[in-house]
């Protein structure tokens, strides 16, 4: 009887599976034809503003791509989604945030101006000192999260530690809002980094301002992403993670400290998260308590759409994630206000039609 049921219900998958192709590919059409008539047939923008829609979503996903790694990281070791990692970004913004404010009130007279500040004085210092001090904040909450919310419940049902994550997050948001208050605030960056000033990139009969800001986030992010790449592929610690990865209980035989290397991969989310938090700051200017929730929303959005537990695909998918947001409201023809659509509708239609991801999820056989 089994088998009948077995036979029986397989044509009914299969045209399950093909209407959703079908469908897939009518929406496929019907955007294709929308950007062809607003980009081509309209003529809505030109190509400087292309360019300067492409510049912006580079720069937004490589602080998503470094806040999708996290989730990443995470997922791969514990099987569970850190929803607290967008406030841990926050808190790292904020230690950024008070080292900038800390070094403009501190006086470095100089010959040319006594009045100069370090901040001013000394920009290189002081930015590298907002993102050690950015990162360290990061990585300690992330540590404290992994000690306090989630080792706990390691032998739970996969539902409680993702409620545990949840009540985190809850928690971390009113701390910081407590501590810090609920008003906007805004870095004061070093003169060299001034938002509106940057590098001039030719297009066409114009120019297309590439800012300061911008460029460190961009370098950054792209320093930090072949950095962890390098870290898991070719250091001890590396082999470590991805053998508790495959099998925690085989890697506590063969010797590897499992709680010492779920713990280290917290820290590391965690510095990664505190860097796009200081990048966020620098570039963006305006943060508050609450600027962590929808970027950790997106880069879990990232994680998914580049496969979760997929490190490339993490990389993949933030960058990808941000060029999307950016370019599609004008490929579109939207309102620029419904740049989160986008992105959630994204996470719809990639959990319907690809659910692993376009690189594939990365799942050990225990997983699976």
């Amino acid at each position: 009887m089994s088998e009948q049921k077995t036979t029986r219900d397989q044509p009914s998958l299969n045209v399950g599976k093909l209407i959703r192709w079908i469908a897939g590919i009518l929406l496929l059409a019907l955007i294709g034809w929308r950007v062809y008539q607003t980009a081509f047939i309209e003529g809505s923008y030109g190509p400087d503003t292309w360019m300067r829609f492409i510049i912006a979503g580079l720069i937004i996903g490589g602080m998503y791509s470094l806040i999708a790694i996290g989730y990443t990281l995470v997922y791969g070791i514990l099987f569970m989604i850190n929803f607290a990692h967008g406030e841990v970004m926050m808190l790292g913004a904020f230690g950024g945030y008070f080292i900038f404010e800390l070094l403009a009130s501190i006086k470095a007279p100089s010959v040319s101006d006594p009045n100069m500040n370090f901040l001013n004085a000394y920009p290189v210092i002081s930015v590298l000192l907002a993102f050690i001090v950015g990162t360290v904040v990061s990585a300690v909450a992330g540590l404290l999260l992994e000690r306090i919310a989630y080792r706990p419940l390691r032998k739970a049902p996969r539902l409680v530690p993702l409620i545990s994550a949840i009540g985190a997050s809850i928690f971390l948001q009113n701390a910081a809002q407590l501590l810090f208050g609920p008003q906007r605030r805004q870095y004061i960056n070093p003169v060299i980094l001034w938002r509106g000033t940057g590098w001039s990139i030719p297009v066409g009969d114009t120019t297309v301002l590439l800012t300061y800001t911008g460029t460190l986030s961009l370098v950054l992010s792209a320093l930090l992403m072949i950095g962890l790449f390098l870290v898991v592929q070719k250091t001890r610690l590396g082999r470590s993670m991805r053998a508790v990865a495959e099998n925690k209980q085989a890697a506590a035989l063969m010797g590897i400290d499992v709680d010492d290397v779920i713990g280290k991969t917290f820290i590391i989310s965690g510095v990664l998260a505190g860097a796009a938090g200081v990048m966020w700051g620098i570039h963006n200017g305006l943060f508050n308590h609450y600027v962590g929730f929808l970027p950790g929303i997106k880069a879990f959005t990232a994680a998914v759409l580049g496969g979760i537990g997929n490190i490339p695909g993490a990389m993949m998918g933030g960058m990808l994630l941000g060029l999307l947001e950016s370019v599609g409201p004008a490929a579109l023809g939207i309102d620029f206000q419904l740049k989160d659509v986008i992105a959630f509708t994204i996470l719809i239609l990639v959990l319907i039609f690809r659910p692993s991801g376009l690189l594939g999820e990365a799942l050990s056989e225990e997983k699976v």
